[in-house]
């Protein structure tokens, strides 16, 4: 059962910064799906601004960020860009930004790679081997286009990014306004999603490994065929976990919110909960197209559809990972069982 949060802010409008913490303000932009907001952060620094994400790349988020070169950005201006993680709704737009303001993006190697790799998502090499991938997990036609159209939205989410960077890594120390904040690298949602924590402050910036509401996207894609990714984002909660309980937690999407423990808690139990109706489900062979509804028990567009089948497989992965499911392969597909 999910736990009551502390929100000590209310939300803000579109493109209005919002004080949230002493030098910090709540930056929300638009988002066109049925998650219709990103949270960016602008922390003050000096007489200077950073920034947290940019926002994906539509013409509406590029309005809100022109009307804040107009005004705050003017009397503060930007300092450098720092870059959560790879999707596009935290570094669509990072290569327009950095060329308007004259900044430089920082990111791990890992997110940047991989964003420089996404955009040639839409190439029919890499779509005919994703069709393949969701073949062999028992996928129909329908499910296939979703996959395709969710690649190839990438390259129209994201624009081009700015020829070189500044690599951050884990436990990397980085100064804003005099104060330390601290890198801490979640795997499992992406592959080296940087969180900050300013202790100063009791402050941290969780991206979207960390949400108030709805449980983090962790999903098996079809470059890493057998990867286990809710294994490695189970392990980084677990990391976040050593952090205060009453640090004020910014995410990536819904109210900041105090209680970091006890969402971790929530989250673990809800995957817990989740593996159990997998190995229930799993009594007689099946894929996990076929665990979908099982697992996700209201209606999906293709979009979401994609999103759902990479989940389910991330479940029957770890649970095969620890011996509680086996994989078969009939007919070419592969399916689950109980490892009786």
């Amino acid at each position: 059962m999910a736990i009551a949060l502390e929100h000590p802010t209310a939300e803000p409008e579109n493109g209005s910064p919002t004080p949230v913490a002493p030098g910090i303000h709540w930056l929300r932009m638009p988002l066109p799906f049925s998650l219709d907001h990103i949270n960016l952060w602008l922390i003050d620094d000096g007489a200077r601004t950073t920034l947290i994400d940019s926002g994906i790349a539509q013409e509406d988020v590029r309005e809100c960020w022109r009307a804040l070169f107009a005004g705050r950005l003017r009397e503060r201006p930007a300092k450098q860009l720092i870059v959560s993680h790879f999707h596009p709704d935290h570094v669509g737009l990072a290569g327009w930004l950095c060329a308007e303001l004259g900044i430089e993006a920082w990111s791990t190697e890992g997110e940047w790679d991989m964003a420089q790799l996404a955009r040639d998502n839409g190439h029919p090499e890499r779509l005919e081997a994703c069709a393949d991938f969701l073949r062999g997990h028992g996928a129909d036609p329908v499910t296939i286009d979703g996959f395709a159209v969710l690649m190839r939205q990438y390259g129209k989410n994201v624009g081009p990014l700015p020829s070189t960077y500044r690599r951050i890594r884990d436990g990397d120390a980085i100064t804003i306004d005099g104060r330390e904040w601290r890198v801490i690298v979640g795997t499992g949602h992406s592959p080296e999603h940087a969180c900050l924590h300013c202790p100063d402050l009791n402050v941290l910036i969780s991206g979207d490994m960390v949400l108030p509401r709805i449980s983090t996207n962790i999903a098996v894609m079809h470059n890493q065929p057998r990867a286990n990714p809710l294994r490695d984002y189970l392990d980084s909660l677990r990391r976040l976990r050593a952090l205060p309980t009453d640090c004020l937690v910014l995410p990536s999407h819904g109210l900041p919110f105090r209680g970091l423990h006890a969402r971790i808690d929530d989250l673990i139990a809800h995957h817990d909960a989740r593996f159990e109706e997998c190995v229930d489900a799993c009594a007689t062979p099946i894929t996990a197209v076929q665990m979908v509804p099982i697992m996700f028990r209201r209606e999906l567009d293709p979009f979401q559809r994609a999103l759902a089948t990479g989940e389910a497989l991330a479940h029957f992965h770890y649970l095969a990972d620890d011996g509680r499911l086996r994989r078969d392969t009939l007919d070419g597909v592969t399916v689950f069982a109980q490892n009786n």
